[in-house]
């Protein structure tokens, strides 16, 4: 496979297996961006006001997306907090829930009810692990407690490897993978532990957060040696890395108007996220990072496809398959009557997607 110069890629539909949707009028503007994107599984984040922390409330969320996008597999997941107990996650089980997310408090949008204290959780842990559901880590750690001299994803690091070690047929995620030392960690856990890598982080360097309110998120890109770790990590052919966008719609003027590095953390990708991350891989082959062998037809669909489904013990994408063809200019935005989200790397050209 030439990436760069190649004029049609078809893959099987992609699958998002970290996105997050909002609620209300931004719901409803958003969720038919998936399909936009090329996706038709979308693993959905609960960090919404309130969180989503019961199973009546994941499952009316489920219904209020179908509404508006049906076209989409929506796996749903519980916000961890502290009435998230062994028997929730028995009835969450039971009612086709798939994950439940780890947000340590305060680390990032929505997650002031996130968890302090993992000790606490070791039941929910437990009954997890019994119930074979996934465990999604947002692998931060809080300011304050950071060693000086590491990034708060690699001070996270520790606390995802006394996880595994603790509870080792649990199967979990290391979200929105930024470094170099992250790739490296869950490669060296056994199975049951992958990692997401998001579109942006394979574009974004820590000097383009800085200066950009649209290239701002958390976690922060970092140096363009990890992103190109997380390139190659993309394109090893590692069954434990695999997609998920972590889009995160704001509104356009909380995003522009807010003063110096105030601006709310997310980087909105989802109606090209299949095509940035083909643009994403042809400027690696262009910095020589990745080489014509690494890129091939298997291991992008493995990325972007298969992958994340397996890790998610579902079945493999068959039946519905996308083309990318022809190009475009992402637009400035998208928007309804009520809202707009400005989109990342607005003004490049991409290819235009279409589903067979």
């Amino acid at each position: 496979m030439d990436l760069r110069n190649i004029q049609r890629i078809e893959l099987p539909a992609t699958a998002d297996m970290h996105v997050h949707l909002r609620q209300g009028d931004m719901m409803e503007l958003v969720a038919p961006t998936l399909t936009a994107g090329g996706v038709d599984t979308a693993f959905v984040m609960p960090n919404l006001v309130p969180p989503v922390t019961t199973v009546e409330m994941a499952l009316e969320y489920k219904q209020k997306l179908l509404a508006v996008n049906p076209r989409v597999n929506y796996l749903m997941s519980l916000f961890l907090h502290q009435t998230v107990t062994p028997d929730v996650i028995d009835q969450a089980a039971a009612a086709g829930i798939t994950g439940v997310k780890l947000y340590p408090q305060g680390a990032t949008t929505n997650s002031d009810n996130g968890v302090a204290d993992l000790t606490a959780f070791y039941d929910t842990f437990a009954a997890m692990e019994r119930a074979d559901m996934v465990l999604n880590l947002h692998g931060e750690a809080l300011e304050a407690l950071a060693p000086a001299g590491l990034t708060l994803e690699e001070a996270f690091l520790p606390t995802l490897t006394s996880l595994h070690a603790r509870f080792p047929k649990l199967r979990i995620i290391l979200e929105h993978c930024t470094t170099a030392a992250a790739v490296e960690a869950v490669k060296a856990c056994g199975p049951n532990v992958g990692a997401t890598i998001t579109a942006h982080h394979l574009y974004l360097t820590e000097a383009d957060a800085c200066c950009d309110p649209f290239a701002f998120c958390k976690p922060i890109p970092k140096k363009p040696l990890d992103r190109d770790a997380l390139l190659q990590a993309a394109m090893s052919g590692n069954p434990k890395f695999f997609f998920g966008s972590d889009s995160a719609p704001h509104p356009i003027q909380n995003k522009t108007a807010a003063a110096e590095g105030k601006a709310p953390a997310g980087v909105f990708t989802q109606p090209f996220v299949t095509q940035l991350v083909v643009r994403a891989l042809q400027e690696g082959l262009e910095r020589g990072v990745l080489r014509d062998a690494d890129v091939t037809q298997e291991r992008l669909e493995n990325f972007l496809s298969h992958n994340g489904r397996a890790f998610y013990k579902l079945p493999p994408a068959t039946a519905r398959r996308i083309v990318l063809e022809k190009k475009e200019t992402i637009p400035t935005s998208v928007s309804s009557a009520t809202v707009e989200v400005g989109n990342s790397r607005h003004g490049d050209e991409v290819f235009a997607l279409r589903w067979l």
